[in-house]
């Protein structure tokens, strides 16, 4: 206990040197904690998120577009797709489970997405609240675009046009929201599920909502039917729309029992697909690239691809942090050498005093290590710390899950290899008080 005393006694002698060591060290570990959990928790993320899905169907494009906009829901989609093509693979023996998803709108940042309640299975999502929608214009929330938007069972909103807030509105036909889901930790948590045929109605319809209210369920199919032929597949298909809804007005006054717009002729924005079988994985991605109209992504090929263009960013960020971590070691050794070459001849006195070479190098060596540990300590916190309010900015204006209350693998090695070079920046100096002679030194004074 008393050669600790003194080892800080002597950090103490020159405070401000020691504070910088420790803040020097403190920030190249606080860098790398950061990096560590940040990648390691946005791997898992990811993984998470895209564990149960093998394929997903899309438009022509970008893999990686696709698999961001329909797995991931951060980007727009690459284009519509026939419902009836997509299905056709999707009944393929080969196929298990077949997903549909309609993309286009969002409310307050968080995507609105026409899909079947296999979707909210896929990520083992269940209701806290309500129920699923059982009709048209019907929206079950998760759990983070509940409580970030203030979404309960039976508010009302109106979706808008993309992914961020400031377009067009659809006000005159509002969803009803009938179910909030619990929290999964997944990317379920910041959506909001609808029907396909919410999705088809809304962006087909031109009449208000009291019209279509006092229908009942068959007219209301037949009538969005209709008027998603009047206005298009498209919001771009202006002039075609016009000229549809003039023939089909036509039709459905002489004839309104006849649906005018055949399932064959619907659209959606993905298909996401679960295998029967692995082998699967070998034959059906490239039959459906091969087929000319639509495109196959797997989610696993395209996130190795995503991690590792991440990867590249967060080695450099990794590499300055190391570089900082080596200045603060070779500033600790600085330091240390420093303090020996003004203290020589006190260690000449401790040895006097009795004191053996190996208890002056144990002195030295507690020097370092408790400047490394210092600095060590403080960059686990702050490291810590700011992945802890990272995780809070993310979560609440993004949905995505993320802490500093946890402890990744990694960090072990690292706090092994931190000590390690606090050892290694001590060593020399305290080999130095280790080979003091001591007539020579006080000869000198």
């Amino acid at each position: 206990m008393t050669w600790l005393r003194l080892a800080f006694a002597n950090l103490r002698l020159s405070p401000l040197t020691s504070a910088v060591n420790v803040i020097l060290m403190g920030l190249g570990t606080a860098s790398i904690v950061l990096l560590l959990l940040a990648g390691a928790q946005l791997s898992e993320t990811l993984s998470r998120d895209a564990r149960s899905i093998d394929l997903v169907l899309g438009a022509k494009g970008s893999p990686v577009q696709l698999v961001l906009s329909a797995v991931y829901h951060a980007d727009v989609p690459p284009g519509n797709i026939p419902k009836a093509e997509a299905e056709r693979w999707a009944n393929d023996t080969r196929v298990g489970v077949s997903i549909p998803l309609s993309l286009g709108d969002s409310y307050r940042g968080f995507r609105i997405v026409g899909t079947t309640e296999a979707y909210a299975e896929l990520y083992g999502g269940a209701l806290a609240t309500g129920r699923f929608w059982g009709g048209a214009m019907e929206a079950v929330a998760g759990s983070a675009a509940a409580e970030a938007a203030g979404l309960v069972a039976g508010s009302q909103f109106a979706g808008a046009h993309g992914l961020m807030e400031g377009g067009h509105n659809h006000q005159s036909r509002p969803y009803r929201v009938v179910g909030v889901l619990e929290p999964t930790g997944t990317v379920l948590d910041r959506l909001i599920l609808t029907s396909l045929e919410s999705v088809w109605a809304l962006h087909g319809e031109d009449e208000p909502p009291a019209r279509a209210s006092g229908m009942d369920r068959e007219a209301e199919h037949e009538h969005e039917h209709d008027q998603e032929h009047e206005a298009g597949h498209t919001h771009s298909e202006d002039q075609k729309a016009e000229h549809v809804h003039e023939d089909d007005h036509h039709q459905h006054e002489h004839n309104h029992a006849e649906p005018s717009h055949p399932d064959t002729e619907r659209e959606i924005t993905a298909m996401l697909i679960r295998y029967r079988s692995p082998l699967a994985a070998m034959t059906l991605p490239r039959e459906v690239n091969a087929s000319g109209s639509l495109q196959a992504a797997a989610p696993a090929m395209e996130i190795s691809r995503i991690l590792q263009l991440v990867g590249v960013g967060m080695d450099g960020l990794k590499a300055f942090s190391w570089m900082l971590v080596v200045t603060a070691a070779l500033s600790v050794f600085a330091a240390l050498y420093g303090s020996l070459r003004a203290r020589r001849v006190d260690l000449a006195m401790l040895r006097c005093l009795g004191a053996t070479r190996w208890e002056l190098l144990w002195v030295l060596l507690m020097e370092g290590l408790l400047l490394s540990a210092f600095g060590i300590a403080l960059g686990f916190l702050a490291g810590h710390g700011a992945m802890e309010l990272l995780g809070g900015w993310l979560e609440s204006t993004r949905g995505v899950a993320m802490t500093g209350w946890i402890w990744v693998p990694a960090e072990t090695l690292l706090l092994l290899g931190l000590f390690g070079i606090g050892v290694i920046a001590a060593t020399i100096p305290a080999v130095q008080a280790y080979r003091t002679d001591v007539a020579r030194t006080i000869a000198e004074g």
